[in-house]
C-alpha cells in the first residue's frame, strides 16, 4: 500500500445538478480509484438548480491527476476542474467556541484582532469566534487560543475560486490605473492580489 508520504494533493471545483445521489457518485469514484475526499464544500451556485463543489482529493500522483477529467463523465455533473496549479483564491471557516472569564475577555479580543477574526457570540463563561483564511492561519489561532480553554471547534472544508486575469495582457495607461486601483484597495482591505491563499 502506497505511504501516506507519497500521496499529493488535489484541489478540485465541480458543477453539478441539485440531485439526490450525485455526492455518492463523486464519493464512489474516488474510493474506486483509491483517493481520499481530505476535505469537501458544497453550495448553491450562481446557476438555480446547481450547485457548486470544492474537494481537496489526496491520492496516489498517477491517479489523483487524472479525476477531474473521470468525475465530467458522471451522471448530473456539469463540469469539473482540477485547479491545483492554476492562480485560485481559496479560504476555509472555522467558529471556535472559547471560555471566558472578565480576566481573559479583553486578552481574547486583543488575539482576535490580531488574526482578523470576528467576534460573533459573547457569553458569561464563552465567546465564539469566526475566523477566514487559509488552514495554517486557522491552526495557528485555534493553538493560541487552547490554553483559554477550547470549547468547540466547527470548521468547513477549502472553498476556492480562480483568480480573474486582473494583470495578464497589454501594460497600457488604462491597464496601469486599473493596477493602481486595485493596489489600493490591497493597502485598505488587507488582501494580496497575485497570492493563492492568501490571508
Amino acid at each position: 500500500m502506497t505511504s501516506q508520504s507519497k500521496f499529493e494533493a488535489r484541489t478540485v471545483t465541480a458543477l453539478v445538478e441539485d440531485r439526490p445521489g450525485v455526492l455518492a457518485r463523486i464519493a464512489g469514484l474516488c474510493r474506486r480509484r483509491g483517493l481520499n475526499i481530505a476535505s469537501l464544500a458544497v453550495g448553491h451556485s450562481e446557476q438555480p438548480g446547481l450547485s457548486r463543489l470544492t474537494f481537496v482529493l489526496e491520492g496516489p500522483p498517477g491517479v489523483v491527476n487524472h479525476c477531474a477529467a473521470q468525475l465530467e463523465r458522471l451522471v448530473n455533473v456539469i463540469e469539473a476542474k482540477d485547479i491545483t496549479n492554476k492562480n485560485h483564491i481559496w479560504r476555509e471557516l472555522a467558529l471556535v467556541k472559547v471560555a471566558t472569564s472578565k480576566e481573559t475577555r479583553v486578552e481574547l479580543l486583543e488575539l482576535s484582532r490580531v488574526f482578523r477574526a470576528n467576534v460573533i457570540d459573547i457569553g458569561v463563561d464563552s465567546m465564539t469566534f469566526e475566523l477566514t483564511g487559509g488552514r495554517e492561519k486557522i491552526d495557528s489561532l485555534i493553538t493560541l487560543l487552547s490554553p483559554f480553554g477550547i470549547k468547540e471547534v466547527m470548521r468547513t472544508g477549502r472553498v476556492a475560486v480562480l483568480r480573474s486575469t486582473l494583470f495578464e495582457g497589454e501594460d497600457d495607461g488604462e491597464f496601469q490605473a486599473t493596477r493602481n486601483w486595485v493596489n489600493g484597495l490591497q493597502h485598505e482591505y488587507h488582501f494580496e492580489p497575485g497570492v493563492s491563499g492568501s490571508v
